[in-house]
């Protein structure tokens, strides 16, 4: 949470309303500031007029007066955003946290710029050069930016997910893998204050990587050592997804461990009562053996045939299944120059794709869905909100999940961190954008959407 100024600050600020609120009559509708955090141009949010100056005044001042009642220990600020569901279908999203941004982090992470695009260039409608055929709404990000991780799971919360897969990439301290590894772990705060689960998707191919950075002798043992960090650092927290009453996690494959021996070595790690469901790609369970609780779908050339496929092989077996969502396949890695790693793509067709896939997992019994992705940027399966298609893939999921939010909802959320960034040195404006968060997690979204109003007019 952001730092609050004190209550007499505050004050003060609010005593300059009156002599400001006529200059906000002169504000145009829409206007661009710049970003201070990315220096990007973010235009602001638009500016709601069916409140009068001396509404807007009252309605900061209140949520004074309540900073004082919190101060006091008279009222308690409950963490927590419940969130009603018509569909009883858990849906969980696979999530990258692997960006880097210069102004957050002092460079451009290799995901924004592969090894020849420079997020520096900016073209004539202000976006940057990145590694994507596809475009943030908010530009280019940090996984590690508060804001960042405030507007993404707020937008997953109105649109009905539950809980966040991420793409994890071992604990040593090799290449970027370790700043995976702090972003994943600077989520938690964010994900417990939302009542989010999440669970871990382990890349097995980083065992091979830390054999030949001369840090461990085999691959088993490098494994062995990743599961042990997941065990102590991750299953101890009351969030991390369960399932039928055990921990729940993933491999993506294995590819490179793919001995069922070596799997019953890096399983000995969990004490027997601990043992958590292990789930593979699809058709990939045979490289794990008996340590495998069942398999994912995923995006495949063959696009719905390996749906069905998956789904004929598995729906009457013992094994946990998960469908998949996506809303295409397009790979930037060649024009990225980091190869030819894939030579077919699934066009996204101006959405009909994720609508098209949602529906045919909706009609299978899998145990839950997980959706690939929130932020592949690389390979072009992101749902976050992009330039090309705004809220469109979170509208779709809102309905399919049957929430009781709105689109404009979620373009609060949008503005609440475009107010973040346009203000984030000014720590009046700061608290007030707080607030705002408190009132989205307790779906009082007009409380909300006013607060941004008032900031924006005053601030």
């Amino acid at each position: 949470m952001h730092t609050k100024t004190s209550f007499k600050n505050r004050l003060f600020a609010l005593l300059l309303l009156s002599f400001l609120a006529f200059q906000s009559c002169q504000k145009d509708t829409e206007v661009y500031q710049e970003n201070p955090a990315e220096n990007t141009v973010l235009p602001t949010a638009v500016q709601d007029t069916t409140l009068t100056d001396k509404e807007l005044q009252n309605l900061l001042f209140e949520e004074d007066s309540i900073q004082v009642l919190l101060e006091s220990g008279r009222i308690v600020d409950i963490s927590g955003m419940e969130v009603e569901k018509e569909n009883p279908k858990k849906v969980y999203i696979h999530y990258m946290p692997w960006f880097q941004s210069k102004g957050y982090n002092g460079y451009w992470g290799q995901h924004w710029t592969m090894t020849n695009q420079n997020p520096d260039i900016i073209d004539t409608d202000g976006k940057r050069e990145i590694a994507s055929y596809y475009y943030p709404i908010i530009g280019p990000y940090a996984s590690d930016d508060p804001d960042l991780q405030e507007y993404h799971m707020l937008l997953m919360k109105l649109a009905g997910i539950d809980g966040v897969i991420f793409d994890w990439y071992g604990s040593k301290d090799i290449y970027d893998y370790q700043l995976i590894k702090e972003a994943t772990e600077s989520f938690m705060g964010r994900l417990d204050d939302l009542d989010m689960s999440f669970s871990i998707m382990y890349e097995d191919r980083v065992a091979q990587v830390a054999v030949d950075q001369g840090m461990y002798a085999n691959t088993t043992a490098a494994a062995q050592a990743d599961f042990n960090y997941i065990k102590d650092n991750y299953f101890n927290r009351n969030n991390f997804f369960e399932y039928e009453d055990q921990k729940l996690m993933f491999v993506f494959g294995p590819g490179t461990i793919t001995d069922t021996t070596q799997w019953d070595d890096i399983f000995t790690v969990f004490p027997e009562t601990e043992t958590p469901h292990f789930l593979t790609l699809w058709a990939a369970n045979q490289n794990v053996g008996s340590n495998a609780s069942g398999e994912f779908l995923w995006v495949a050339p063959d696009h719905l045939l390996a749906h069905e496929y998956y789904y004929n092989t598995y729906l009457n077996s013992d094994f946990v299944t998960v469908g998949s969502s996506y809303p295409g396949f397009d790979s930037f890695y060649e024009e990225g120059g980091w190869g030819l790693w894939h030579n077919w793509s699934i066009d996204h067709d101006n959405g009909n794709t994720f609508v098209e896939t949602l529906n045919y997992t909706h009609h299978q019994d899998a145990d839950f869905i997980q959706l690939a992705t929130w932020n592949d940027f690389g390979e072009g399966t992101m749902l976050e909100p992009t330039e090309e298609y705004g809220f469109f893939n979170l509208q779709i999921l809102q309905q399919y999940t049957g929430v009781t939010y709105k689109p404009e909802d979620l373009q609060t959320t949008l503005d609440l961190y475009r107010s973040r960034k346009l203000y984030a040195k000014n720590e009046a404006a700061q608290y007030y954008l707080d607030r705002c968060y408190y009132y989205i997690k307790k779906s009082k979204l007009t409380r909300a959407k006013n607060i941004l109003t008032a900031v924006n007019r005053y601030f």
